[in-house]
């Protein structure tokens, strides 16, 4: 056990933890019995405050491949095992994750905690979609196995529960079948809000797709954005150099950043820099070419300690969902955003489709997730976008979240209260909890 100081990706909050570990279940049966209260946690990147505690239990110790079916492509691992090290077993083999968010630095029980979607929600949904089964230990020390159709109550409230169900140790799920290790990228430059929301329509057959949006720019230009489509490249569509190794794994590489940033460095005018580079390094509205995966679905992990750009205070990011209706409530965050001069270097916009969850974040339509440096009158603006988010039957999503108020929490999921009758009968008194849960009056 150590004591120290911890925060998620975002560096905000940072909390004083004792932080336990285990490698075998015995280890974690003793931990769990023992402990007054705790929370599960992974590789800390969720953004906010999620897993973080007075005490915590951490699984990255935990992190065996227990099976692989290579023929039927069903991986089974402990929860601590990262999708990094995944990709590194199954690419070869000609498997890729079902599933996968902007950064492989995250553990598998981290990935069921937060249900995450990438770029082919519309297509494939959630991770949750491909989980075959799963085990928990309880908050009594018990051990309990739950799927789509065995303990369903517990299966469907861990998947986005935060954590708050039990402590996941072993999840077996379905991977996706690749030929190669490749993927074929189309760029299309955006105009407008307009002509982005119009590309996303146009060219939903695609598995892979997502925007980088210009948050700041007004005028005839606003929303200016990149589409960036993919799908898995076939051998026939490899370069005849790349076909005599089609799953060759990426070359590693990585780039540090070694302090972190004055916070005066991100001001308006550095993003509207920023945007304006980033935007016009696509000299042609549409380029095709193939990519090794890495590029296309990690492009921030080349860069180690990213998050440090931000400064000491750290950042919020504030991810949101509106209904596929709800455009105009995009039109005017974004307003909102642009007059208070608080652009995001990095501001991403993805479509998604149906999904009818407990508590998940995803439902069918646009998803905005924006970058703000923690300083005065952050809090209070996003208290305001909150209510437009609301106003136009949106809701935020807990695992980016540092600081939404619970009132807000209630109204964007409906189901709240069926999720937390389930939490209250797997966790009944309360002893898993966590900084996040007790703000967000889960478990108070």
């Amino acid at each position: 056990m150590a004591q120290k100081n911890i925060a998620n990706w975002g560096n905000y909050p940072v909390v004083e933890s004792n932080e336990h570990s285990f490698s075998f279940n015995e280890q974690l049966e003793q931990l769990v019995e023992k402990s007054d209260q705790f929370i599960p946690r992974g590789n800390g990147r969720c953004y906010g405050d999620a897993s973080l505690a007075k005490e915590t239990i951490s699984t990255l110790k935990y992190d065996k491949v227990l099976s692989f079916d290579t023929v039927n492509g069903i991986l089974e691992c402990q929860s601590g095992l990262t999708l990094d090290k995944i990709l590194e077993i199954v690419v070869p083999k000609g498997w890729f994750l079902p599933v996968t968010p902007g950064t492989k630095f995250i553990t598998v029980g981290g990935a069921v905690g937060s249900d995450v979607h990438g770029k082919n929600h519309h297509v494939d949904g959630s991770f949750s979609n491909h989980i075959v089964e799963m085990q928990l230990i309880l908050a009594d020390s018990s051990t309990i196995v739950c799927s789509p159709e065995k303990n369903t109550d517990l299966f469907e409230a861990t998947c986005g529960g935060m954590g708050l169900t039990g402590l996941i140790t072993k999840v077996k799920f379905r991977l996706k079948k690749i030929e190669t290790s490749y993927i074929k990228q189309k760029q299309i430059k955006a105009e407008s809000l307009d002509d982005i929301i119009r590309l996303f329509e146009e060219y939903k057959h695609y598995t892979y797709s997502v925007a980088w949006i210009d948050c700041l720019k007004t005028g005839e230009h606003f929303g200016r954005s990149i589409l960036i489509l993919g799908e898995h490249a076939k051998l026939e569509d490899l370069p005849e150099k790349l076909k005599s190794d089609p799953l060759k794994l990426p070359a590693k590489k990585s780039i540090p950043f070694p302090i972190n940033l004055p916070s005066w460095v991100l001001n308006s005018l550095t993003v509207k820099l920023f945007n304006f580079l980033y935007y016009g390094k696509n000299f042609k509205k549409e380029i095709n070419n193939v990519v090794s995966y890495e590029p296309f679905f990690y492009p921030l992990d080349a860069i180690l300690n990213w998050n440090r750009g931000y400064g000491k205070k750290g950042f919020v990011q504030y991810q949101f969902v509106l209904p596929l209706e709800a455009k105009q409530g995009l039109v005017e965050i974004l307003q909102r955003i642009s007059n208070k001069g608080l652009g995001s270097f990095l501001a991403v916009l993805k479509v998604f489709g149906r999904q009818d969850s407990i508590i998940s974040f995803p439902k069918e339509g646009y998803t905005l997730a924006l970058d703000f440096p923690v300083r005065k009158g952050l809090f209070e603006f996003l208290d305001e976008l909150d209510q437009v988010v609301l106003q136009y039957g949106g809701r935020l999503y807990m695992s980016k979240d540092a600081r939404m108020k619970p009132e807000v929490l209630r109204a964007g999921y409906p189901k709240l209260s069926e999720f937390k009758k389930i939490v209250n009968k797997y966790n009944p008194t309360n002893k898993i909890r966590s900084v996040q849960s007790d703000r967000l009056e889960l478990t108070t």
